[in-house]
């Protein structure tokens, strides 16, 4: 006789999969003689992108529309949250359209720009979207969890598309572009179809996973172990990596230092599935990270950060960027509970930093459903999406730490900042601080990083050997600071038309050389690791995005001294 292992808890919590009525279309005749409406988010100002609205206008002239009666808005939707985007589609809704077209769903703005075409099509406007890979992919996933059905139009163009190729793959699609602006009922609803790549099952009201395993009473340690990895992998619902199954017994121990309310929101609506985050979806992916229970408290902290607004969660999601949700914990509870700043935090060997990190980017995966490869921008990807979490340790430190500079040394704080992974600088040789700082200047911006287009936060982690240099030679902290940002720039011909579109403040029109940085407050200087030169440099992903700061604290707000304030 075998045993039935536990049931498992679902990682995805609850999904409500809302499908919306598709407004009622215009006849053809009433597309010629109506208003249309043309949005481009501006991502058709590059390359020849443009074309694919030009061809469409040709196509539709060409039927007998009157181009007199089109309007067209051109802005980003970077930036803009799900109640934003809500309130720029009834801006739109005012110029009372008979049909909307919308664009351009090909990168980081595919996600954002797909609510704004549901919520277009919500106030009985017919829309259509055109997309183009990669954002084919993540448009079809946001309309089908938040949406159920929408008519979205995919182009196979790419930067070095030539007009005439833009043109050619517009008219290829000119049948469904006109049918889904034009007809209804059966018809629409097959033009309008999404069909999942993923979740073919949504999750269950009673919130366990349809799974079954038996064992043999003598099977050796860790027996269905593989059945479930394999269950978890195969539904799109683990990072690859084994996991710890999250059983209800689990759960309950994991909720130990856990004083939260389970239901508690922590994160609101973002990612494909516009799901929040709950206190009880961040213990289930805290169990197959392998955290400890004393870890709930920081990374209650953590995701309070990342719902900050300055920090951009809903597009940090999705984007084509590599970066990961890098996780600094400064304060007595990182060495309470084990969370390591020493020779080799940033790498294997450290089970807190590996398992904290690790649960964040799970919850990324399975409740807002950003999968790699199936509902996802990343071209790459990197290890950061992984687990991207360290300490600050007081012994190393030489000045200030994040904790002290924002509160006091007894709070501890979690900063969060959306980055890539280090970037090593090496300096063995430099005799004096001086010399050291420049080697470490050079290295904070390349050609190909993000904050050469849009200036924002940056990490600087010196190793101790670093920091004792830097300090000797008479450098503060906000010393450091001023000199990195006064000398972290890029000449204007260098980044002119290439990289990607820039996001500077509006009195940086003219400046020159632009600087990476808008403050020296963007820089953070660090110590940590072990004794050597290999320091090194996080550098940003920065689109409308911050380094966000919450201290780990009670229900009640009171900042706790010790984990144990939190122990049930």
């Amino acid at each position: 006789m075998g045993t039935k292992l536990s049931q498992l808890l679902d990682p995805r919590g609850i999904q409500e999969r809302t499908v919306i009525t598709l407004a009622k279309r215009p006849t053809l005749e009433e597309l010629k003689k109506g208003k249309i409406l043309f949005y481009n988010n501006t991502k058709l100002g590059f390359c020849n992108y443009y074309t694919v609205f030009d061809r469409i206008k040709e196509r539709l002239t060409e039927i007998g529309c009157d181009p007199a009666n089109w309007v067209e808005y051109t802005e980003t939707v970077r930036g803009k949250d799900a109640a934003m985007l809500a309130d720029y589609a009834a801006m739109l809704a005012k110029e009372k359209p008979v049909a909307a077209i919308t664009a351009f769903g090909d990168m980081g703005t595919s996600s954002s720009t797909t609510v704004l075409s549901i919520e277009i099509e919500k106030l009985g406007i017919p829309t259509l979207y055109m997309t183009a890979p990669p954002g084919t992919g993540i448009t079809e996933g946001v309309g089908l969890y938040r949406a159920g059905h929408l008519c979205m139009c995919s182009v196979d163009i790419m930067q070095a598309s030539t007009v005439e190729e833009v043109a050619a793959e517009v008219d290829k699609k000119w049948d469904y572009i006109l049918a889904s602006l034009t007809t209804n009922g059966e018809e629409l609803e097959k033009l309008a179809e999404i069909k999942a790549k993923m979740d073919l099952v949504a999750p269950q009201a009673d919130g366990l996973l349809p799974l079954e395993v038996e064992v043999d009473d003598a099977a050796e340690a860790g027996a269905g172990l593989e059945e479930i990895n394999d269950f978890f992998n195969r539904e799109h619902i683990s990072d690859g990596l084994p996991i710890i199954p999250p059983t209800k017994a689990r759960y309950e121990k994991m909720m130990a230092y856990c004083p939260f309310d389970e239901d508690l929101v922590l994160c609101d609506p973002s990612g494909p599935s516009g799901k929040t985050v709950t206190v009880k979806d961040v213990a289930i992916a805290a169990i197959m990270a392998g955290c400890k229970p004393n870890a709930m408290p920081v990374l209650v902290a953590a995701f309070k950060a990342l719902n900050h607004k300055e920090y951009n969660l809903n597009q940090s999601v999705t984007t084509s960027h590599p970066g990961g949700n890098m996780v600094i914990v400064s304060g007595p509870i990182a060495q309470e509970i084990g969370i390591s700043g020493k020779q080799g935090c940033q790498g294997p060997g450290w089970p807190a930093n590996a398992t904290i990190g690790r649960a964040i980017n799970l919850v990324m995966m399975n409740i807002f459903r950003s999968v790699p490869g199936v509902c996802d921008l990343d071209c790459i990807a990197s290890q950061a999406e992984f687990t991207y979490c360290f300490a600050e340790e007081p012994e190393l430190a030489q000045w200030n730490m994040i904790n002290e500079d924002r509160y006091d040394s007894e709070t501890t704080t979690v900063y969060v900042l959306k980055a890539e992974p280090l970037h090593d600088i090496i300096d063995f040789l430099s005799l004096d601080g001086h010399d050291l700082l420049d080697t470490i200047t050079a290295c904070c911006t390349t050609l190909g990083s993000n904050n050469a287009y849009m200036p924002g936060p940056l990490v600087v982690c010196l190793t101790p050997d670093h920091g004792i240099m830097l300090k000797k030679a008479g450098y503060t902290k906000e010393m450091i600071q001023e000199h990195i940002h006064q000398y972290v720039y890029h000449e204007v011909p260098m980044v002119r038309n290439r990289g990607l579109v820039p996001v500077r403040p509006k009195e940086w029109d003219n400046r020159h050389p632009l600087p990476v940085t808008r403050s020296p407050k963007d820089v953070e200087v660090v110590v940590i690791g072990g004794r050597g030169g290999h320091s090194g440099v996080i550098l940003p992903w920065a689109l409308h995005s911050e380094g966000c700061v919450e201290p780990v604290a009670l229900p009640d707000g009171k900042i706790a001294k010790s984990i144990s304030e939190f122990k049930k």
